[in-house]
């Protein structure tokens, strides 16, 4: 079921959206503190968010920005204020549709419907990558472990997302220095030893002790915690 974030100050419609988009399978979630929305988000994580313009304390375009801060999430925009300067600024802050009061709820609902499926469902391939509780995730190039976000550079991720991908075999070290450096520039063999050995170095720091494994003379592989 996906979760719907609502920041609208008009209960009526806040209730009215969350009751008519209960049988498409979404939950909605109405905002309570309109001065601490952004505490709310982050205990909701919603799909995908409705903000309107006009609220108490700060306005939507605040919110937008705040949300914009710490997520992709996408957000529509619900107002009467609905002339073409606020139309742009909530484009230009990050929002992925402007819908004007007083609107049609089936419209409404099939632009909700609309984005979800172009956000979620039509996502190419597998987002995330798991083994050993480290979670690769490949739409925004992060590593995750024990709730801890590991920073990687551009090239750890490479390395990672190759490795992850072909876990259970070894990868040569010539398939990996091409996914890294698919250039005709030559490279030293010795810059992808330090690029490996920094990652598992960082990876080790975090607990993931023996992440990549190395056959001697061929190349490295994803191993188990007892790999050498």
């Amino acid at each position: 079921m996906y979760k719907l974030f609502i920041v609208e100050d008009d209960g009526g419609i806040a209730r009215g959206l969350c009751d008519s988009l209960e049988k498409w399978d979404i939950k909605g979630y109405t905002v309570k503190n309109f001065r601490n929305i952004i505490s709310e988000f982050c205990e909701t994580m919603p799909d995908i968010v409705l903000l309107d313009i006009s609220l108490p304390f700060f306005n939507g375009f605040h919110w937008c920005s705040e949300i914009r801060r710490i997520s992709k999430v996408p957000i529509i925009f619900i107002s009467s204020a609905s002339d073409n300067l606020n139309m742009v600024m909530a484009m230009n802050m990050g929002a992925d549709d402007f819908v004007a009061k007083p609107f049609d709820g089936e419209v409404l609902t099939a632009k909700i419907l609309a984005i979800l499926r172009r956000t979620y469902a039509y996502s190419d391939g597998i987002a995330v990558i798991e083994h050993r509780g480290a979670v690769l995730n490949m739409n925004d190039n992060t590593l995750s472990y024990n709730g801890e976000n590991i920073p990687l550079t551009k090239n750890e991720y490479r390395i990672l997302l190759c490795l992850m991908e072909e876990r259970g075999r070894v990868v040569s070290r010539e398939k990996l220095m091409e996914k890294l450096w698919a250039t005709d520039t030559f490279v030293d063999e010795n810059t992808l030893t330090v690029n490996v050995n920094r990652l598992r170095k960082k990876l080790d720091s975090y607990g993931l002790c023996n992440f990549i494994g190395t056959k001697i003379g061929v190349g490295y592989f994803i191993g188990t915690e007892d790999s050498e």
